[in-house]
């Protein structure tokens, strides 16, 4: 690392290969490192389920597809060392790819945290050794890489382009389901990474009909994966009338905007809880098996409402068992959405077009 000089470096490569909330959380670090290296050419190695959230992001200049574990290996070298990298930050990446990607990349220098790996001697960073335990919040874990590679990470934000097109693939979407402009939207996130992650479908029914019973005209959008559409379904049928369903029904690059347009977001330990952060959908989340300290809302604290009710020790954050996020009372969030659509309400007195300009 002594030899490593950032006024030298022409060509980047970043590594963020994994879920759609880790890449997220990673655009903190691809930012900070534009902002670095303004004149250099930027390259950065994606889940191929979410490139296209970057079609239009100013702040790469090349984006590549990731397959997953070994899934066309050779030939994501080979488009990896064409980008001819001087420097390689493995932001967030599964091992035991992510390593022996950026060394077959051809850089000189590769940074990476925590750096306890089996590949760690292939690092520019061996010492000090760093756990996750030292890493704190992940998107900070991700900016301490691009410390590492000289970028300046004070105040960083995440960024993900939200498009004129994008807001219009949104809008008419809405549109086509009963949904105008002027109309308040509330964003369900039905789905997560493990079942003890996921709210329960009554609890979100329950939710929508303590606030319907409130304001009868309020929307709600419930989102999630493809394969997460039969839970969204639930949800739906379970509210009636002023339920619509994204899961599958958008291409993932509207999502940003999807999730921009809602006045508000319930969802669980989700990435797309981090995508409301960084767009600036206020947001409700809820935790049990995991920590809002390292997973929950990065930044931008007082327009997000964490509500965590911890899991006994022991409880893996992967666990399937739902039971300790079917605690979290709907009468409890229900007040959290409450405030929040004050607050949003006030601003919009503020900002009377911010409705139908989609809360950009």
């Amino acid at each position: 690392m002594a030899d490593y000089r950032p006024e030298n470096v022409q060509n980047i490569l970043l590594i963020s290969s994994t879920a759609l909330g880790d890449t997220v959380l990673s655009t903190a670090a691809m930012g900070a490192m534009r902002q670095r290296f303004p004149a250099a050419r930027i390259a950065v190695l994606i889940h191929r389920d979410y490139v296209p959230l970057f079609d239009q992001a100013d702040f790469l200049d090349k984006v590549i597809p990731y397959y997953g574990g070994w899934q066309r290996f050779f030939s994501t070298i080979v488009a990896l060392r064409r980008t001819q990298p001087d420097v390689a930050l493995i932001l967030h990446g599964n091992e035991p790819q992510a390593t022996p990607l950026a060394y077959f990349s051809g850089a000189r220098f590769i940074f990476k945290l925590p750096n306890t790996s089996r590949f760690a001697f292939l690092l520019s960073n061996q010492v000090p050794r760093l756990t996750w335990s030292d890493m704190g919040h992940g998107m900070m874990q991700r900016l301490k890489v691009a410390e590492l590679a000289g970028a300046p990470i004070d105040g960083a934000r995440m960024c993900l382009p939200v498009t004129d097109s994008t807001k219009d693939i949104v809008a008419r979407w809405l549109a086509e389901q009963g949904v105008m402009a002027a109309d308040l939207v509330i964003g369900f996130q039905a789905g997560a990474s493990s079942r003890g992650r996921m709210w329960p479908v009554a609890h979100f029914v329950a939710l929508a009909k303590t606030l319907l019973a409130a304001h009868p005209a309020y929307r709600f959008v419930i989102t999630g994966a493809p394969h997460e559409r039969l839970r969204c379904e639930e949800i739906a049928k379970g509210i009636g009338l002023g339920a619509i369903i994204a899961a599958d029904a958008l291409p993932i690059k509207a999502l940003p905007a999807l999730v921009q347009r809602c006045a508000v977001l319930v969802t669980g330990d989700t990435g797309t809880l981090h995508v409301a952060v960084a767009v600036g959908t206020p947001t409700v989340s809820l935790f049990a098996v995991s920590g809002p300290d390292v997973s929950g809302p990065a930044y931008d604290l007082e327009r997000h409402t964490v509500i965590h009710h911890p899991a006994p020790a022991g409880v893996r954050s992967k666990t399937d068992n739902d039971r300790w996020m079917a605690q979290i009372r709907s009468d409890e969030v229900a007040a959290a959405v409450m405030q929040q659509l004050s607050q949003f309400a006030q601003q919009t007195i503020a900002c009377p077009d911010r409705l139908s300009e989609g809360n950009s």
